[in-house]
Formats: C-alpha cells, structure tokens, sequence
C-alpha cells in the first residue's frame, strides 16, 4: 500500500486547491464512515485524503423559519437529529439521519458524505430529495446549486464535475400543512443496508395534496425520484385509494436487481408497501402541522 497524504484544510479555496493539485488522486473526508472502508477495501487507490472536519463551511448547521436549513456536508448525523428544532421541522430527514448505521457511527458519519457516496441504497437521498433539498458545490469557476435528485449520476458516482466539492446542502422552510417520512425494510439488524426505501412528502392545503414527492432507495442504479408518483396525488384528497394508486406507480417505476438481499419482484413489492406505509405517515404528519 502506497502512502498516503492526510490534509487538514481550514478553507474550501484550500481544499479545492488541493483538490486540483492532486489530478483526481485525492477526495474529501467529511465523516469517513464510508471513504476508509472503500480505501481498505482497494475500491480507492488515493495520494491524499483531505479532512473536511476542519473547514467552517462544511460544519455548519443553521435554521430558521423564514431561509430554512443549512447542512454543512461535514456535519454528524447526531448534530442534525439532536437539534429538536431542526427535528420537528424536517421529519423526513430526521427519519434517515438516525437510521445511517448506530450511534457510533452517526458521531462521525454526515448527511453530506451519504449523498457524495452515491450509493443506490443510501437513506439520506430519498429523504433530501422529498423536502426539496438543493446541493451547493464549489470548484475552481465559483459555486452552483444543483438539485438532489440531479447529484447521482450512477453507483457510486456523482455529476461533480472534476475538483469539485460538496460544501452544503439548503432545505426549504416548511411550510403549514407539510409532512415527510423515510422508511425502509432491511433483512436483519445486523444488515444495515436497505432492500428498499422509500421518502416521500406532501404539501395539504385545504383537505387536498397541492404537493407530492417520492423518491426510492435501493431499486435502481441511483436512487429514484419518481415524479409521476407524486404528481397523481397533486388536486386530490389524501384517501386509501389515491394514496395506493401512487404507490403502484412508484412500484412500476423501480428498475431492481436481484442479489442477496432481495429479489427483483420482492423489491418491487417492497415499493408499493413501504411508498403506501410513508405517504400516510407523512399525510398524518402534515395534518398534525395544520
């Protein structure tokens, strides 16, 4: 194994500099939950790791009712859902941060590093893409925003441009009438890896779903966000039927594999259950707003 550079960066002009001094052959630590294990495993053949543990942008968590949230892609799962303000205003999020691995690993692992990870079955995506939630990236021609559910280009790839970086993710203020939930079916407990996953939100406004989004895990190369799903509920009250008939199209969307955890037909099945199951939590979480 060939030695590798461990940096402590205190800016992001520090860390993109690197990032571009080291041609490709260097990546981002924001909680390292997944990076070392993939460097361990060979998947990553690296000159240096850079620490985002010490840049300001990267660690910071705001909220407020009027700009909504701001989560540094180095922020701790255990900062977002010990934030009891932060809790009750983005349940959806909330469900998936303290689902990513133990406590353990929620001291060091982040929202930020799970979306950079691109993995198919990543709990935070799905979560981020139903509150709307907007990626800040910065590189070397300055600082774009692009949406969640545009990040995942593949397994284990991101649309990030070379010697680009993830500094922030920007969640809208909720608003009355808003609900969110993430829930997913894993075989065991000591398997903590999804079969299949589902966040979904709605927006009530009098009696009536004026705003929907579902987003799958674990059923198709990136995770899934599922327009059509959400838009069958748009103008329509939240009943049994309208909520499975959006469920079956979240179902018909999925594209899965079958591996050791699941079959494609039991993952398609895991679809409709689990986007049916979320959507009344959320439909019940929103009507506890109003």
């Amino acid at each position: 194994m060939n030695s590798i550079d461990y940096i402590r960066p205190t800016t992001v002009d520090e860390a993109l500099s690197l990032l571009s001094k080291y041609k490709g052959k260097a990546r981002i630590l924001a909680g390292g939950t997944d990076l070392i294990v993939q460097m361990r495993g060979g998947r990553y053949e690296l000159d240096a790791v850079i620490d985002g543990k010490h840049i300001d942008e990267l660690n910071q968590l705001t909220y407020s009712k009027q700009d909504g949230l701001v989560i540094g892609a180095a922020v701790p799962c255990h900062k977002i859902y010990g934030d009891s303000k932060v809790a009750e205003a983005y349940p959806g999020i909330m469900d998936s941060a303290s689902l990513i691995g133990g406590i353990q690993i929620q001291g060091r692992a982040s929202i930020g590093g799970n979306l950079m990870n691109a993995a198919p079955s990543a709990d935070a995506i799905p979560a981020l893409i139903a509150h709307n939630a907007v990626a800040n990236i910065a590189g070397s021609k300055g600082v774009r925003s692009i949406r969640v559910e545009e990040i995942c280009s593949g397994p284990g790839a991101t649309s990030l441009a070379a010697g680009e970086m993830l500094v922030s993710i920007s969640v809208p203020a909720p608003t009355k009438g808003f609900g969110a939930r993430y829930i997913r079916f894993i075989p065991r407990n000591e398997m903590d890896i999804a079969v299949a996953g589902a966040g979904v939100s709605v927006q009530l406004k009098n009696g009536k779903i004026e705003a929907a989004r579902v987003a799958l895990a674990s059923v198709a190369p990136t995770p899934l966000f599922v327009v059509e799903a959400g838009n069958s509920l748009i103008g329509k009250e939240p009943s049994d039927e309208n909520i499975r008939i959006a469920s079956e199209i979240a179902k018909q969307a999925a594209k899965p594999i079958t591996d050791m955890r699941g079959t494609i037909e039991f993952r398609k099945h895991l679809c409709e259950v689990l986007t049916r199951r979320a959507l009344h939590t959320a439909v019940e979480r929103a009507r506890e707003e109003n």
